[in-house]
């Protein structure tokens, strides 16, 4: 019988079975994984593993199988948000997002650490609506659909940089795109400079963006949508004045 263990993050528990329950994590270094719960079902054993917390978990099974875990809470998020309906969706969005857009059991250590660092903010509502998009961003570039926000596609320039090709995802100059600059989606500058602040309309065309690529392209590809939490959490940060369309 094989076994391991690393930290991982809930993407959901569904019941199976009379006690039992399939749970669902994305692993720093096994990837996303699935695995039966003995007793899942409980109360006392679903609160723990609720969807955004971050677990010990330990997993057994052969080379086929589905397998079993256990699992040690090792930082409770979703009582800790459960004021902030903004935060709260963002939790359950980052989670989706990773449910549905990543392939199984491929380890990305590096989007592991980043969704953490997402989620480790979520209490902080001026900074991690420009953090999400950035992880957005990220998330792209791993699953191999990154932008390039370097240069100029028409120029070679990387500088006055202010939208995006929703084509071919490379960066333009306003000024150098003539009489397509209508058909280029906005670049907001904190994207492409770090000390630059994110104004609500920054963090609308920041998810504007990255919501293009991720429909376009991503989830083309998967042949899914996009999850409708993402949906939801955009909703409650227009709602709450931390996003605006102008």
């Amino acid at each position: 019988m094989a076994e391991w263990t690393d930290r991982a993050i809930s993407l959901g528990l569904r019941r199976f079975g009379e006690t039992g329950a399939i749970l669902e994590v994305f692993a720093r270094e096994h990837g996303r994984r699935r695995a039966m719960v003995y007793g899942g079902s409980s109360q006392t054993k679903r609160g723990p593993m609720q969807v955004g917390n971050t677990l010990l978990v330990t997993w057994r099974g052969g080379q086929e199988s589905l397998g079993f875990f256990t699992a040690e809470t090792q930082s409770e998020r979703a009582a800790r948000y459960m004021s902030d309906a903004a935060s709260l969706s963002a939790l359950s969005a980052l989670s989706e997002l990773l449910a549905t857009a990543l392939p199984e059991g491929e380890a990305k250590p590096g989007l592991f650490d980043a969704a953490e660092a997402v989620l480790d903010m979520l209490g902080e509502p001026e900074i991690w609506p420009a953090l999400f998009v950035r992880w957005e961003l990220g998330l792209l570039s791993m699953l191999g659909y990154g932008l390039d926000l370097s240069a100029c596609a028409v120029s070679g320039s990387n500088d006055g940089l202010t939208h995006v090709s929703p084509k071919s995802g490379r960066a333009v100059r306003g000024s150098e795109a003539g009489a397509y600059l209508d058909r280029l989606l906005p670049l907001p500058q904190f994207l492409v400079d770090a000390t630059a602040p994110a104004s609500p309309v920054d963090i609308h065309n920041g998810f504007r963006l990255t919501g293009h690529f991720l429909a376009e392209r991503l989830f083309s590809d998967l042949n899914r949508a996009a999850p409708e939490a993402r949906y939801l959490m955009i909703d409650r940060l227009e709602r709450a004045g931390r996003l605006s369309p102008s």
